[in-house]
């Protein structure tokens, strides 16, 4: 059975919910969250600290955001006001429903999970993120003014382009070793982050779940927390494919697509159901509408949007071209995180 995965922060909506939580609810928490996010890119890709993965900045920022009063029914409510959707997501969401079996995996919070699968007409048992358990959490006023005065340090760091080992060495005393006993303990271990491992995981028990092979899996992800599940359905013969995306997604994907609309995903699903990935590389190098047309694509959901086949001697020319490209449309900020 074909089915249809897709990461959920890029292709449908344009926020990073966990960066505008920081930025709302903690001064300077842009600022913060950038960080901590290039932080967290460093620690997966060169940190070398057992069981880390990518996408685990949504554990390093929580105990700062219920430092400065957050907690779940605030997070949906933010959530759900500021959800900011592609251009005919809602639209596309249910058309690919109806073609074959759709799934989100995504390492956002729940509470913005839960105010998006209303919106989108997916069942919640469709979607797998980030999970909470901080309900029954409460702070004293000393580690209050702890967690805030590490955040306002990280803060005072400035923007951090490259990490040198002394900032390194501090960050890692604070996340390694201050964090890692009680009461603030507690709150990391109350976030379930779904990172790039989690997320492997999660497109094999979907495949599972439904009886699919890989193969039959199209896969589509923007960001560093896909390139593991990106890698598992491209070498595993189904189709990886790249949408808005930064430059480590990029590298483990077969096909890029860039749009300001999320109508191209209805192609692709619709090319997959067909004829599997062979179907939908002979349409990337043949992207026309009469070609489309041809193929049965419905006119209504004939796109704009430029597509290409990644390869080793183009993958400089697309890296810098998507990154551009998805400033402009989800804002410098959210465009530059990893």
């Amino acid at each position: 059975m074909r089915i249809f995965i897709t990461d959920c922060e890029g292709p449908i909506t344009k926020n990073d919910n966990a960066f505008e939580l920081c930025s709302s609810f903690i001064p300077g928490g842009d600022l913060l969250f950038r960080t901590l996010s290039r932080y967290d890119d460093y620690l997966a890709l060169e940190g070398k600290i057992r069981d880390y993965e990518a996408g685990f900045t949504l554990r390093l920022v929580m105990p700062f955001l219920l430092a400065y009063g957050l907690d779940v029914e605030r997070m949906f409510r933010f959530s759900f006001e500021s959800l900011s959707l592609m251009p005919r997501a809602i639209e596309a969401m249910r058309f690919l429903r109806g073609l074959m079996p759709l799934f989100v995996i995504s390492t956002s919070y729940q509470p913005y999970l839960k105010a998006l699968a209303g919106l989108i007409g997916l069942p919640f048992e469709c979607i797998v993120c980030t999970k909470l358990s901080i309900g029954e959490l409460r702070l004293e006023e000393r580690i209050i003014k702890r967690l805030r005065e590490i955040a306002q340090w990280i803060i005072s760091l400035g923007e951090i382009e490259h990490f040198d080992l002394e900032i390194i060495n501090r960050l890692n005393e604070v996340f390694f070793k201050e964090f890692s006993e009680e009461p603030i303990s507690q709150i990391m271990r109350s976030v379930h982050p779904i990172g790039s491992k989690g997320k492997r995981a999660a497109l094999r028990e979907i495949a599972k779940k439904t009886g699919s092979s890989l193969e039959e899996v199209l896969y589509v992800g923007d960001s560093i927390t896909d390139c593991e599940a990106l890698r598992e359905v491209r070498l595993s013969g189904g189709l990886a494919l790249a949408f808005n995306p930064n430059r480590y997604a990029l590298q483990e994907a077969e096909v890029v697509c860039l749009s300001e609309d999320a109508s191209p995903l209805v192609v692709f699903g619709y090319l997959f159901l067909k004829g599997g990935k062979e179907e939908v590389i002979k349409a990337v190098t043949n992207w026309n509408e009469e070609y489309l047309l041809k193929r049965g694509v419905p006119p209504e959901w004939l796109p704009a949007g430029e597509v290409g086949l990644i390869e080793r001697e183009n993958l400089e020319f697309w890296s810098l071209r998507s990154e551009d490209f998805r400033k402009r449309v989800r804002g410098v900020k959210i465009g530059e995180l990893g």
